[in-house]
């Protein structure tokens, strides 16, 4: 891997990671790209492709710790004052933010559940084109439809086990190809009532704790395979790097698209590329 091909799949990494247009192809579709057009890439299903997939989503992670820094200080320095205070009463209005780690981890519980059954049932008939053409098209309607939100009035202290649970589910169902997580997401948590902030601020916090789930899992199937890891640490240094600027920039977009009401401007992008699946152009 060249540091130019790393540059770019970081770009693609940090743009595609948090723009609400399905992002779990777009990697492995410039992968397949450059390898056709020569380049020297291993195989996107190879151990060491998958580390450098890791890594760069590693740094996007740090994107979501850059923009949100104040809000998770706040619910950091939040939890540990409410752990000194004590959990006997959980109820207590005054431990919001244990109560909202409660709830975090339910919405993982249900991401769990949901998405190891459709891991154990087979992909394979979640890749077909038409399928994935039909998620594309799903997650630009609902792009289109959360424009529409204008009088949401729940915030962090509105949230329950219900709400929780229910976009935990959605985030399973975003292991799909063609569905969004992000989009997903924030559509059911408007749906439900949070405002655009709170649902924002929401899914972007679920998706530290899942993307590390789901990349220590990977991990540990890439240290088992026993393959030699030939990519240079100059190239996964500089993914990272790039992954982390580009996502920081792409996240900041995002949130400003969403608090303006203009996220069809993501559905027309979803809708040509579901067409292009169509037509078997890609």
């Amino acid at each position: 891997m060249t540091l130019l091909e790393a540059i770019l799949l970081g770009i693609v990494q940090g743009i595609f990671m948090f723009f609400p247009v399905s992002s779990t192809s777009h990697l492995a579709l410039l992968q397949h790209w450059l390898i056709e057009e020569g380049s020297r890439l291993p195989s996107p299903a190879s151990s060491e492709l998958i580390l450098f997939d890791l890594v760069v989503h590693v740094g996007t992670l740090v994107s979501i710790g850059i923009v949100f820094r104040k809000e998770l200080a706040k619910a950091y320095h939040g939890t540990v004052k409410e752990l000194r205070r004590g959990v006997s009463n959980l109820r207590s209005k005054h431990n919001r933010y244990l109560k909202l780690i409660g709830y975090s981890l339910l919405s993982l519980v249900a991401t769990g559940l949901i998405g190891g059954v459709i891991l154990w049932t087979g992909t394979g008939v979640f890749d077909s084109p038409y399928t994935i053409a039909i998620n594309l098209i799903i997650t630009g309607l609902l792009l289109w439809w959360t424009d529409s939100v204008d009088k949401n009035n729940y915030g962090p202290g509105d949230l329950t086990a219900r709400i929780a649970i229910i976009i935990g589910i959605a985030q399973g169902f975003a292991l799909l190809p063609g569905l969004s997580r992000s989009g997903l997401t924030i559509a059911i948590a408007l749906y439900l009532g949070l405002r655009r902030k709170w649902a924002a601020t929401y899914s972007f916090f679920l998706a530290i704790p899942t993307i590390l789930a789901a990349s220590s899992v990977q991990l540990l199937i890439v240290l088992t395979d026993n393959e030699p890891i030939l990519i240079q640490p100059s190239a996964f240094v500089v993914g990272f790097i790039v992954s982390a600027i580009v996502g920081t920039g792409a996240l900041m977009a995002v949130l400003w698209l969403l608090y303006q009401a203009r996220f069809r401007i993501f559905s027309f992008y979803v809708w040509v590329l579901a067409a292009l699946v169509l037509l078997d152009i890609i």
